[in-house]
């Protein structure tokens, strides 16, 4: 059975994708710093799936490395990482402090190098594996004002995913990434720190498909690029945004 590790898997994409990997017979290792991830691991058990729940910071190395080890250890794979687990917050620039932009950068792009570094070695055994980082089209297209510090660490992911997929290619080891549009998750609906629900469905008018996206709609991807189905596929950012980018003219 393959095994997948999602961090941020307890809402969201994250929850969506975890969902989606069970339905697809993966082992699914579900991660989040929220107890919301013990009822996902919960329900792809409840469906006939097989999964487990880990409270992870994705700040932490030591937890990090630790959590590789042991479902290295118990399953001898990981086949599959999908970097998820990512924050945002409405900052003005004359208001961002040093500790605010390290800690979005700690978590939304470190927080990927973490997971990843411990498990390529075990990718490595393999001879092959599949990486998946979520980016966002703030990160590949975009300027969101007031939240320069999450652009620029999306920025990164794709920086990321490009280097890592150059130096693992002969590994067998695949490293895409997506780049998310409005995406109907906690976050876009959040009136403090993004669009808020109004916001959110009036930026349906202005997307070319006529609706923001549903979590699920991003999971789908994630599971193509984990698979064999994209098996010559690798060093990628996949934008998935109902047409935002190809039609704002």
């Amino acid at each position: 059975m393959q095994t997948v590790l999602i961090t941020g898997g307890g809402i969201g994409i994250g929850r969506a994708s975890a969902l989606a990997f069970g339905k697809a017979g993966y082992r699914v290792i579900v991660t989040d710093v929220l107890d919301e991830g013990r009822a996902v691991a919960d329900g792809i058990a409840a469906a006939g799936g097989e999964a487990e729940f880990h409270r992870l910071d994705v700040t932490s190395t030591s937890a990090a490395d630790a959590l590789v080890a042991d479902i290295a250890a118990r399953h001898g794979r990981i086949d599959c990482i999908l970097a998820n687990a990512g924050i945002a917050h409405r900052v003005p620039i004359d208001e961002m402090t040093d500790e605010t932009w390290d800690h979005t950068f700690d978590v939304d792009l470190k927080g990927m190098l973490r997971i990843i570094r411990p498990a390529v070695p075990v990718m490595r055994r393999a001879g092959k594996g599949a990486i998946v980082c979520l980016s966002s089209i703030m990160g590949v297209a975009y300027g969101w004002d007031e939240h320069v510090h999450y652009s620029s660490a999306k920025a990164g992911v794709v920086g990321l995913v490009r280097g890592l997929a150059v130096e693992l290619a002969r590994s067998g080891i695949r490293v895409n990434g997506i780049a998310p549009g409005y995406i109907r998750t906690a976050q876009l609906l959040s009136e403090q720190h993004s669009l808020g629900a109004a916001g959110a469905e009036a930026a349906g008018a202005f997307i070319p498909m006529g609706r923001i996206g549903e979590a699920d709609e991003i999971a789908d991807v994630a599971l193509f690029l984990a698979s064999h189905a994209a098996r010559y596929m690798t060093g990628q950012v996949v934008t998935v945004d109902g047409g935002l980018l190809v039609g704002r003219y």
